[in-house]
C-alpha cells in the first residue's frame, strides 16, 4: 500500500526543485557571463564578439566578458564550452565549423559531438578571399593558377588553421583548378597577414573582413556575387572556378542549457546585434546586410552546413 504522506512529501519536494529552477532562470544572469572566443585577440570573431558583449551586458544587467581560448582551429575553446555547466554563464562565439567540420573530421579526438552546443543567434556571415602582397606579380586568380603550373611545388599559401573555412575553401579551389600549392597553417589570421606582408607567403586564404585596412591586395572573393565593400574585386567564380564557401556563426550555448535561459539570451542578442555600435563594427568587418538570424534559422543553416561539409571533407581526405 502506498503511503499517502510519502506521496505528498515527494510532490512537495518536486515542486520545490521546479520552483527553485524557475527562479534561478528568471534571475539569469546572476553573475559575470563568460563568452569564449576560440581564436586569437584581434581576429574577426574576436572583434565582433566584443562588440556583441557590450549590447548583451546593457540588456541583461550583468557583465559579459570575452575570453580568448585559441587552439586546434577553434575546437579547443568549443570543447571547453561544451563541457561547461549549462547555466548560461559560459557561452561560445564561433563559426559553425566548430560543429559542422571538426566533429566529423576528427571524431572522438574533438572531445564533443555536433549536438553538444545549441544556437542562440547568428550574428555574422563571412565570405573568404585570396590575398597577395601589393607588389606581387599575381594580380588575378588566373595568374595564380598559371604560376602554380609553371612552378610546381614552389608556391605556398597561409591560412588560419587546419580545417578552418579559409583552409577548406582554398583546398576546394586547388582541386577545381587542378593545381598544388603547399599550405602553411597559423594560429589565427593576424599572423597569416603579417607573414604575407613580410613576404614569407605567396598567397593567403583569409576571411574577407580581415582585409579591411591591411596593406594587401585581394585577387578574388569566394562568394556568389561581389561584395559591396570591395566592388572592384571579382569573385573566384567570375574568374572561372565555381567555389564559394562561406563561414557563418554567432552565439552558442551548452546543449543542456534550459530553454528559458536560451530564450532570454536570444532576445537580448536580437537587440544587441542590431545596435548601432555592433552594426558599425560589422560593416567594418565586411558583413552583409543579413548577418543576423534567430535561433531557428541559425539551427536550420547549421544542419545544412553539416551535410555539405561532410562532402567537402570526403574530398579533402582523398587528396594525397
Amino acid at each position: 500500500m502506498v503511503n499517502p504522506f510519502s506521496t505528498i512529501a515527494l510532490s512537495i519536494a518536486a515542486m520545490t526543485v521546479a520552483t527553485g529552477a524557475a527562479l534561478a532562470q528568471s534571475d539569469y544572469p546572476s553573475r559575470v557571463v563568460r563568452i569564449v572566443n576560440p581564436y586569437v585577440a584581434g581576429s574577426t570573431t574576436d572583434i565582433l564578439a566584443r562588440a556583441l558583449a557590450v549590447g548583451l551586458s546593457s540588456r541583461l544587467g550583468q557583465q559579459f566578458v570575452v575570453e580568448n581560448r585559441p587552439g586546434a582551429g577553434g575546437s579547443l575553446g568549443a570543447a571547453a564550452v561544451a563541457r561547461a555547466e549549462a547555466d548560461g554563464h559560459t557561452l561560445l562565439f564561433a563559426p559553425a565549423l566548430v560543429l559542422s567540420v571538426y566533429p566529423q573530421a576528427r571524431g572522438a579526438d574533438t572531445g564533443y559531438k555536433p549536438d553538444a552546443l545549441v544556437p542562440v543567434c547568428q550574428t555574422f556571415s563571412n565570405a573568404m578571399a585570396l590575398a597577395v602582397r601589393p607588389d606581387s606579380p599575381i594580380k588575378t586568380v588566373g595568374d595564380l593558377v598559371a604560376m602554380a603550373k609553371q612552378r610546381p611545388g614552389a608556391l605556398n599559401y597561409g591560412h588560419q588553421g587546419p580545417l578552418t573555412i579559409p583552409h577548406l575553401a582554398m583546398e576546394e579551389f586547388l582541386q577545381a583548378a587542378g593545381i598544388a600549392i603547399a599550405d602553411i597553417p597559423f594560429r589565427g589570421e593576424p599572423l597569416v597577414i603579417t607573414d604575407l606582408i613580410g613576404g614569407r607567403l605567396h598567397v593567403a586564404s583569409i576571411v574577407l573582413g580581415s582585409a579591411a585596412g591591411q596593406n594587401i591586395r585581394l585577387i578574388g572573393v569566394f562568394d556568389e556575387t561581389r561584395h559591396p565593400a570591395f566592388p572592384n574585386v571579382p569573385t573566384v567564380k567570375e574568374q572561372g572556378y565555381d567555389v564559394s564557401p562561406a563561414s557563418f556563426g554567432g552565439l552558442l550555448a551548452p546543449a543542456a542549457t534550459p530553454a528559458p535561459i536560451i530564450d532570454k539570451l536570444a532576445g537580448a542578442c536580437a537587440g544587441a546585434a542590431r545596435d548601432e555600435a555592433y552594426q558599425t563594427v560589422a560593416k567594418r568587418a565586411a558583413q552583409p546586410a543579413d548577418y543576423y538570424a534567430d535561433a531557428d534559422a541559425f539551427r536550420e543553416r547549421l544542419e545544412r552546413d553539416i551535410e555539405r561539409k561532410a562532402a567537402v571533407l570526403a574530398r579533402v581526405k582523398t587528396q594525397p
